[in-house]
């Protein structure tokens, strides 16, 4: 959903660029700070999971691991603010999601597929008002080959007519690829970092399409 149906990374870069100018850091550059922040984010994805409160811990570990002043209340209180500053948008819909999804609901089942934490997650799809286009919603705590396999044994769905649609190569279609399903890359200009990866020619007998927005999936379905 995030990246593939509504603007989401975008607001945590711009938060993120709040955080390295607020740090200022005078030996390492943006860049290097952002590579310290892409590690200190992979180790609380595994402790926190995904969504803002593994991101706020993120910003304050490398502020902690960055800074050479001790953080007090108020530098916590205002590195935590960057995080939360995301939860004041509302959803920004990419172009022609709506009228895509009324379209392919129309004579296919739709399910929703998304990680991170289950109340951010689940207010995003009800603010959305996408949530009568789909037949399902499942939200993981990570989108790997077994988190797939699952879902199409849960609603007994057929490999050869069951296609990923999504943004991400890490999450979306190598896993959803390699657990036996079609795939459909539609990228994103503000995809996370974390979540690059090169995509992987599809298998023999599946196949990998791609296609430059979201609404061109009614030319193919």
């Amino acid at each position: 959903a995030d990246d593939t149906l509504w603007e989401n990374n975008v607001y945590f870069e711009r938060a993120i660029a709040r955080f390295i100018s607020f740090l200022n850091h005078h030996e390492y550059s943006p860049e290097q700070v952002r590579e310290v922040l892409n590690d200190v984010e992979r180790e609380c994805i595994v402790t926190h999971g995904y969504g803002l409160h593994s991101f706020a811990h993120a910003l304050v570990k490398t502020f902690e691991r960055l800074s050479v002043e001790p953080i007090t209340p108020e530098l916590h209180a205002q590195i935590q603010s960057f995080a939360h500053s995301i939860t004041d948008h509302s959803i920004e819909m990419l172009p022609q999601v709506p009228e895509t999804l009324q379209y392919l609901s129309q004579n296919h089942r739709l399910i929703l597929l998304t990680k991170g934490a289950f109340l951010e997650q689940t207010g995003k799809v009800e603010r959305s008002g996408l949530k009568e286009y789909f037949a399902a919603i499942e939200i993981v705590a990570e989108k790997n080959p077994a988190a797939y396999a699952r879902v199409v044994e849960k609603y007994e769905l057929a490999h050869d007519t069951t296609w990923m649609v999504g943004n991400s190569p890490k999450s979306d279609i190598n896993p959803a690829l390699a657990a036996g399903l079609h795939a459909v890359f539609v990228p994103h200009g503000d995809t996370w970092i974390l979540e690059h990866e090169e995509v992987n020619p599809a298998p023999p007998n599946q196949k990998l399409l791609i296609v430059g927005r979201f609404a061109e999936l009614r030319e193919h379905f």
